[in-house]
């Protein structure tokens, strides 16, 4: 079967589409015909090297994934050949505290489909059974194959984390991002009122039409006084960051007193200088969030079956063209999702 694999970490050059064995489910797993994938910047972490990561010979990328239901191992009662499932790309042992306690994000040998084992970027994929849901019905094939990973994260950070509240105040940094579109939908879902900033005017007019209220080009305005002005000095209830380095600074200036700070991403760099004396004085909460547990992503999955939310998807390419798709993800020129149309 075809596959998108790396051999050794680097750039673009070391992504190639070649011929591996199929995979064989084994006990409590499935393995699935992959539909569509999605994209996520995990890829271009695994891609360049990250600490931790254990190479296979061929170690196949991608977390994301909407597939049909080819084979099951042992003792796998659901779901059943021909089902249509998304994945979720979280693993865990099962076993461990966290894991008893419903806390699969943080599981000890908290793992990721396409990290720590064979990724979505192939023509099959094997993944526990756990980890395959119902396909929510209204989305395209590639809707459902980039939903997964963008949005269970968006869900931790708001409704599990920073217990986001109808009424609130949401700031969102770089708009334009998977995570970030999704935080923005999640949030208005809620009844938020939603600040995003983006350097590009377009990316701010599109995320106006779906439900931004306040939008600010930050290369021509400074956030901080902008946060001030719209809230009357206040600050916003809540900072979404997947950004790191660069926008952990204005977290700090933009929250109101005892407000919160939710954080799932460094693409700018993993160090930071923080303000104590704000930190205390300002009885600020910060919160670190790493995508979701088995109930957030059950309880996201609802939430958009229900609503009828769809993911933003920005471009589909072929298997074949992963990396110019890897390289549109990388240079952020991107609106939404990124998506690799497999066997459509």
């Amino acid at each position: 079967m075809k596959a998108a694999v790396i051999h050794e970490h680097g750039g673009l050059d070391v992504v190639r589409v070649e011929d591996i064995d199929e995979p064989k489910p084994g006990p409590g797993e499935v393995v699935l015909q992959v539909l569509c994938a999605g994209l996520n910047h995990l890829d271009l972490w695994v891609r360049k090297g990250r600490p931790g990561v254990q190479l296979q010979a061929a170690h196949v990328l991608g977390s994301d994934a909407v597939g049909l239901v080819a084979a099951v191992g042992a003792g796998v009662e659901r779901p059943k050949v021909g089902e249509q499932v998304i994945v979720d790309p979280a693993l865990s042992c099962g076993h461990c505290e966290f894991c008893r306690r419903g806390e699969q994000s943080t599981c000890v040998s908290f793992g990721i489909v396409g990290l720590s084992r064979s990724g979505t970027f192939a023509e099959r994929v094997a993944v526990p059974a756990g980890n395959c849901h119902p396909r929510p019905p209204h989305l395209s094939d590639e809707e459902a194959g980039v939903l997964a990973l963008t949005h269970v994260t968006a869900w931790r950070m708001l409704m599990t984390r920073a217990r986001l509240r109808p009424g609130e105040t949401v700031l969102i940094h770089g708009i334009g991002g998977g995570a970030a579109l999704a935080a923005l939908q999640l949030a208005k879902l809620v009844g938020a009122e939603v600040f995003v900033t983006s350097s590009s005017n377009d990316k701010l007019s599109r995320a106006r039409t779906l439900g931004a209220d306040h939008t600010l080009n930050y290369e021509k305005a400074n956030v901080v006084q902008w946060i001030e002005q719209e809230t009357a000095g206040r600050g916003v209830d809540v900072a979404v960051d997947a950004v790191g380095a660069a926008t952990w600074p204005l977290d700090f200036a933009c929250v109101r007193k005892a407000g919160r700070i939710v954080l799932c991403g460094v693409t700018t760099g993993a160090k930071a200088e923080s303000n104590l004396r704000t930190l205390y004085w300002d009885q600020l909460t910060i919160l670190g969030s790493t995508m979701g547990s088995a109930e957030d992503f059950r309880q996201m999955l609802r939430a958009v079956t229900v609503n009828q939310v769809k993911p933003v998807v920005d471009r589909a390419f072929s298997l074949a063209k992963v990396r110019d798709a890897m390289e549109r993800l990388e240079t952020g020129g991107q609106f939404g999702k990124i998506a690799l149309r497999i066997s459509l």
